[in-house]
This record gives structure tokens, sequence and C-alpha cells, in this order.
């Protein structure tokens, strides 16, 4: 088969093409490096982080970037597989556990509670439907248990007897005793306990080989300390429903891969694709924000006041005027999805642009404010994003 010579001048100019597009990539890259280094350290120091690690994706592109150390004692520094408790983002996994749970046929997210559980009939989350367990309107579920509830028949008997204060789908009330109910019936759906399924099936299925409800012995050794503002080392406190509402540890990989997974989930089966839309189709309108299944949406491109209003203390806190969306929107071609999670000592923030290709993981071994985590995450999305202002800098007169 003749080969093709290029000319000198042909070849010159791929060369200086090649070149330049080379160096076009590494200053992008220094860029970007320049101002995850910028936000992340000053925000360590302010508030006493121990470790952080930060995951990009960007077109279908991860970047990790790790500062600090996983535990204090033997400053063990932090890498893009260590270990963070994730808090609340894991409602994020209970959600799409259960879409996929209604992708295989096994539960509608219309059924209602007493279905999966007839040790609820005759109270009053007999008839709460599955959704509004997972979006946190089904009449005002507090947001967390009270502390006599502290073992199975503890649970079952506080959900008996509880009353609502709304009517189911009035407000949202943001609560682990509610999507943490939701996880238990979808993991009785499947037939399976909660933890089995989700390491046996779910996080097999998004190819995230180093997520867990129980770190194993194996991965301890990875597995960071969370501090306390005193920097005493803590590790999630078990309580009821703690595996379904803020039990996920997981690592910087995963947590981008599975956030790369909601930007194209083009990769993953016909179900678990399903499942995802699943997930961030909007159900309710509260205030700016839609509540997807898990995810929390808003319009796009959006202001870091905007964001931040919507992750506030009171959103979590107090009970919010909801109005159901009536078809439910799936519209992520003009969104942006966040979802906050804590423990007591682990911050974690995850957000994605779909239309942007645009994803960011941040976790530290330490609660910081959540003002703080979004302000970040902007300041490091603006370097790649042109929608996005640098809200760091101050505004012009």
């Amino acid at each position: 088969m003749p080969t093709k010579t290029i000319g000198r001048p042909a070849l010159l100019a791929a060369l200086a093409f090649a070149a330049g597009t080379c160096g076009a990539a590494e200053s992008t890259a220094q860029t970007l490096q320049t101002r995850v280094d910028s936000t992340i350290r000053p925000l360590m120091a302010e508030y006493g982080i121990a470790g952080m690690a930060v995951a990009i994706s960007h077109n279908g592109q991860a970047q990790y970037f790790n500062y600090g150390v996983a535990r204090l004692d033997d400053q063990q520094a932090v890498t893009s597989e260590t270990l963070f408790e994730i808090g609340s983002v894991s409602k994020t996994f209970t959600a799409t556990l259960a879409a996929l749970a209604q992708a295989r046929g096994k539960l509608s997210l219309a059924d209602s509670a007493g279905q999966y559980w007839p040790e609820l009939r005759g109270s009053a989350l007999e008839h709460t439907s599955l959704l509004d367990l997972g979006t946190y309107t089904g009449g005002g579920l507090p947001l967390q248990f009270p502390d006599s509830v502290s073992d199975p028949a503890s649970m079952l008997a506080y959900y008996r007897q509880w009353q609502p204060d709304y009517s189911a789908g009035s407000h949202r009330r943001y609560s682990n005793p509610s999507i943490g109910l939701l996880g238990l019936l979808a993991a009785k759906s499947l037939g399976q306990p909660f933890p089995t399924v989700m390491e046996g099936t779910l996080f097999p299925a998004l190819g995230l080989p180093h997520s867990y409800i129980q770190v194993p012995a194996a991965q301890m050794p990875r597995y960071a300390y969370g501090y306390s503002k005193d920097n005493q080392p803590l590790r999630v406190t078990p309580g009821m429903l703690d595996a379904e509402a803020y039990g996920v540890k997981t690592n910087a990989r995963d947590m981008l891969r599975f956030i790369q997974a909601n930007l194209n989930p083009s990769g993953l089966s016909p179900e678990l694709q399903r499942a995802i839309a699943t997930t961030q189709t909007g159900f309710y309108r509260v205030g700016e924000m839609t509540q997807g299944l898990g995810w929390e949406r808003y319009p796009y491109p959006l202001s870091l006041q905007r964001l931040q209003a919507g992750n506030t203390p009171a959103m979590a806190l107090e009970a919010q005027p909801a109005t159901r969306l009536a078809p439910a929107e799936f519209k992520p071609g003009d969104s942006l999805f966040n979802k906050t999670g804590s423990t007591g000592g682990f911050g974690a923030y995850a957000v994605f642009i779909p239309s942007q290709q645009l994803g960011l993981v941040i976790l530290a071994n330490k609660n910081y404010p959540n003002a703080a985590r979004i302000e970040a995450a902007y300041a490091i999305l603006s370097a790649l994003d042109p929608h996005l202002a640098d809200t760091r800098q101050p505004p012009q007169n």
C-alpha cells in the first residue's frame, strides 16, 4: 500500500498546530491548578481543615487535586483514593437505587409505603407515596429521628404513631427519616438488605469499586478521620437508617465517576440510564430550587448568591411551601444539579452542569459551612465555564 509523503511546509504547519494545541491545553491545566490552589488552600486555613480532595470532570476528562492529610495522627497524605464520609450526598445514591428498582419493575414511585411494609398499615404513612418520601413532601417528617428511636422496633413504633403537620405534597421538609424510609422500602422491593444491594448491585453497576456502606477491614487504612471543631477525630455515629440517609463512604475517583454517569449515562445499562434520568427529573418547585429525587436542580446559569440561597440552614431545618410539577420536568440541558452532605467530622459537595459537561466534587474531613463550599465550587467552575462569573472579585461600580 503506498504511503503518503507530507511536504516540509505542511509538516511544519502540522507540528506548529500540534504544539499550539498542546500549549493551550497546558495553559488551561495550569490556570485550573492555580485556581484550585488559590481557592482550596485559604479555605483549609480559614476553617482548620486537615485534608481535602477535589475532582473535576470537563468534557469527559477527569482531574484530581489533593491537599493536606487524611489523619492527623500519622500525617497520611490525602490522595484520590482516600475514603471520605459524604453525609447527605449519600441521598443521591439512595435515590438512584429506588429509581433503579422502578426501572426493573420492582416498585413504582407512585406506590404507597404500606405496599412494601405491611406494618405501616393503619398509620398516617400507609398511603404516603414513595415519591413524596424521596422528595421530603410526605407531610413533615423531621430532619432526624428523636433520640428515643434506637432500634428497628422503636423506629416502626415512631412511624406508626407519627402524624403529619401538612397535607402530602404541600410542603418540603428536608428529612433523613423520609428519604431513609424510601431507601429501606426500595431494598425491600429488591429482596435484600440496603447495604447488600448498594454494595452488591448499585455500586458495581455504576463502576464504583471503592464505595461502601460498611468499610471493609482491608480498606480501613484509606479511611480518613473526620475532625470536630477542636480537631478531635470523628467517624459517623450509627443510627437508624443511617446507611440509607447519610452512610456512603467513597473516594474522589468513585464520586467523580458517579458525576460522570450523571453527565453522560450512555455507557450504562438501559435500566440505569432510566434510573439516572428519574433522579434528575424535577417533581416539586421550592422557591428557585426544583426538587428532584435526591438531586436539587436550579435554572442555569445562575449567580453564586442564588445557589447559596438554596442551600441555607433554613432549607434543611424549616418546612418550605412546595408546588407539585404536573407533568414532572426533565430539563437537564438548562440546569445545574447539586447536593451538599455532612457528618460530624466531614463535609462534601457535588455539582454538575450537563450542558457544559462539567462536574465537580469537593471532599473534606471537617464539617464546614455550606456557603463556603458552594463559593469554592463556584470559583473553581468559573475557570472552566464562561457562563459563571468569578465572584471572588469585588463587583465593579
